[in-house]
């Protein structure tokens, strides 16, 4: 094309170069010469000028937010609003299946975000077999799945991303063709980092303007968070076993550190916050450094409301006999919490165990029955 309007004689350097150049593909003067006293592309003929017409009459044809133009960046085109498209669906009011659509759809944004990487660093991303490319019967290439991409040895991400993804991966094998109940506050963490993590890779990848912080927009909500809220959700969306079972196989491979990986599973935390000035409290988002002294005041909040240890009777007792009451058994602390009826949930001190009747308790019931063994020391100290 450059040739052809070269041969018009009716286009400057300048002029051919505002044409071509946009964010994925530069082109300088030197290249223009080159190609206007052939050292370069001789072999490739002039277009004609009804192509070159056609050309003229179609430009631009590329994205003008981003210079994504679809002949050629197909690939990181079709990976944005995939994943667009997959945070769309979720963030929609009144569906059931969203999460599922959310995983199946951001797979496939990944998959393609992958595919265009390989493709630039001229890594041949189609199956094999007995050196022959893998065709469909249709004699069409077959492509990496996104397993597989994961797995190379040059793949671009880090292992927290690679961790998430396989964790999704997984989930998507388990709820294909079968019908789940609601897993969407099961798995927010994980598809939270999957969204962060596509933004920070096609940005590290591909350059800062290909983000889709512009395009997504805050999600607002119609839900508080107390613990009366809290006990709805948990009671109306138990997971099926199968799930259950396999996210609890997959968190078993990783060790602690993986696990806490915000790129692993990204968990955000609304503390309700009301500001001396309303210019200043209306924001809808505050970002505190971890290093400040308000940033380690909402650690310790959330650490009692949102990471709590949990204890087993067996372990309370046990508890209890460290400090010194080795009076203090089974039967005594079944009394206690009986007396007290500890087990109801607005009192805060346990919830149902991961297994059929079974029940942990937290911080505040030790708290609480070493209050009471204190109270009655000359019962439990020998």
């Amino acid at each position: 094309m450059i040739k052809v309007m070269l041969e018009t004689n009716r286009y400057n350097d300048q002029d051919i170069l505002a044409h071509f150049t946009r964010p994925t593909r530069s082109i300088n003067h030197r290249e223009v010469g080159e190609i206007r006293n052939g050292t370069r592309h001789r072999s490739v003929r002039a277009a004609t000028p009804d192509q070159l017409t056609a050309f003229l009459s179609s430009w631009p044809d590329h994205d003008p937010e981003t210079g994504l133009r679809v002949p050629g960046d197909e690939l990181l085109i079709k990976a944005r609003e995939a994943m667009i498209a997959a945070v769309h669906t979720f963030n929609g009011a009144g569906l059931t299946f969203r999460t599922e659509i959310f995983i199946t759809t951001a797979m496939i944004a990944w998959t393609y975000l992958l595919h265009e990487w390989f493709r630039r660093e001229q890594i041949d991303y189609r199956y094999r077999q007995g050196g022959e490319i893998k065709k469909t019967k249709n004699n069409a290439d077959i492509y990496w799945d996104l397993g597989k991409c994961l797995r190379h040895d040059r793949s671009p991400l880090s292992e927290g991303t690679r961790h998430n993804l396989e964790f999704l991966l997984e989930i998507r094998h388990e709820i294909e063709h079968r019908f789940t109940n609601r897993i969407d506050e099961a798995l927010g963490a994980k598809l939270q980092a999957c969204c962060i993590n596509f933004n920070s890779a096609i940005c590290e990848l591909f350059g800062e303007g290909f983000g889709l912080e512009k395009r997504l927009p805050l999600a607002l909500q119609f839900v508080t968070f107390d613990v009366r809220h809290q006990l709805v959700l948990k009671a109306g969306h138990e997971l099926p076993q199968n799930l259950e079972t396999m996210i609890d196989h997959f968190h078993e491979r990783l060790t602690d550190a993986q696990q806490s990986d915000p790129a692993f599973a990204y968990r955000v935390a609304f503390v309700p916050k009301v500001g001396g000035k309303a210019s200043r409290s209306d924001a809808a988002l505050k970002f505190v450094k971890p290093d400040t002294e308000e940033a380690k005041e909402i650690s310790r909040i959330l650490l009692k409301e949102v990471d709590k240890r949990r204890y087993t009777a067996t372990e309370i007792v046990r508890e209890m006999q460290a400090d010194g009451y080795d009076r203090f058994n089974q039967t005594a602390h079944t009394k206690l919490w009986q007396a007290l009826d500890a087990k109801r949930a607005d009192k805060g001190f346990g919830r149902p165990g991961d297994y059929d009747r079974t029940w942990v308790w937290f911080d505040t019931w030790l708290a609480r029955v070493r209050a009471h063994c204190q109270e009655n020391a000359e019962r439990y100290a020998p």
